[in-house]
């Protein structure tokens, strides 16, 4: 094996490159589902995988929302805690992670991203930030300390948090009541678009568009509550920047027939399958033509 070596000098690399490389390096990391609300009491949602568990003695967390190295702004997440001093922090499993993604997605202020990727509000019984219901285990959590680690593009805030309250969904408790790691199925952040899960190895999802995704919320409900669709079905459709025009859902019909019948002849299990299998095939354009068909 080649033993040559390429150094680099954070300070005289571009921010994009250095957080490339950390992100990269440093993993699997544990991703922090973080719900807070404004000080309006308007619910955010957003994932940040700079995040572990610090104490148990008080129960303590840490995670970092980043400053965009865009823009040098700070994240919807911190300025909520900044003004109302509480998190609920949630785990990520897999049967979640497509939706947990859509919600990384650049929102603008106010836009509720439960509701944009899909999930469930469970009132909390000591802060007011919402619970994910989706959610395995959900901590509520006092936040003690922030601490600035820089005032540029790319530099960290450490949210300190103390843990008041858990909860553990009871599906994954041994009857001893701990934690099966197997039924947890927890995933992890890689680099890029990859992610890892604690069970099976690394598998890959793409990043939200640049562009908003349209949103779980916006897929007809017909589909959006079928028992076929899973949650992960259902956050891709909603990374979706736009749905496909009438022409192009009247082309994609007059080349396929069997579809066209299917709707026809209303043969709804057939066509949840259909839309499914479309997904499965990473063919996201299709399944919207057929739901929207």
């Amino acid at each position: 094996m080649n033993k040559e070596f390429v150094t680099i000098d954070p300070t005289n690399t571009d921010n994009a490159s250095v957080y490339g490389i950390l992100s990269g390096s440093v993993g699997p990391r544990p991703i922090a589902f973080a719900s807070t609300l404004d000080a309006d009491g308007r619910p955010n949602l957003a994932p940040y995988s700079f995040f572990n568990v610090f104490s148990s003695n008080p129960p303590v967390v840490v995670f970092s929302p980043v400053r965009r190295g865009r823009d040098n702004t700070t994240k919807h997440t911190l300025d909520n805690i900044i003004a109302t001093g509480e998190v609920v922090i949630n785990s990520v499993n897999y049967a979640m992670v497509q939706q947990m993604s859509l919600t990384s997605t650049d929102y603008d202020a106010g836009v509720d991203e439960f509701i944009k990727g899909g999930f469930t509000k469970e009132v909390s019984e000591v802060v007011k930030p919402f619970r994910v219901k989706e959610s395995p285990i959900q901590f509520e959590c006092k936040v003690k300390d922030v601490v600035a680690l820089g005032n540029e593009g790319g530099a960290g805030n450490l949210v300190i948090c103390e843990i008041v309250k858990i909860h553990l969904q009871k599906a994954i408790l041994n009857e001893d009541h701990t934690i099966n790691e197997h039924k947890l199925d927890l995933v992890a952040r890689m680099g890029a678009n990859w992610y890892t899960r604690a069970i099976d190895g690394m598998f890959e999802v793409p990043k939200p568009l640049r562009n908003l995704g349209i949103g779980v919320d916006q897929i007809p409900e017909k589909f959006r509550y079928s028992s076929v669709l899973t949650g992960n079905d259902l956050g891709k459709l909603g990374n979706v920047e736009r749905v496909p025009s009438a022409e192009e859902i009247t082309a994609f019909l007059d080349n396929n027939e069997d579809l066209k019948l299917l709707i026809t002849n209303k043969e709804d299990q057939e066509l949840h399958l259909k839309v499914r299998d479309l997904i499965n095939q990473d063919n996201t354009g299709d399944a919207w033509k057929l739901i929207l068909a």
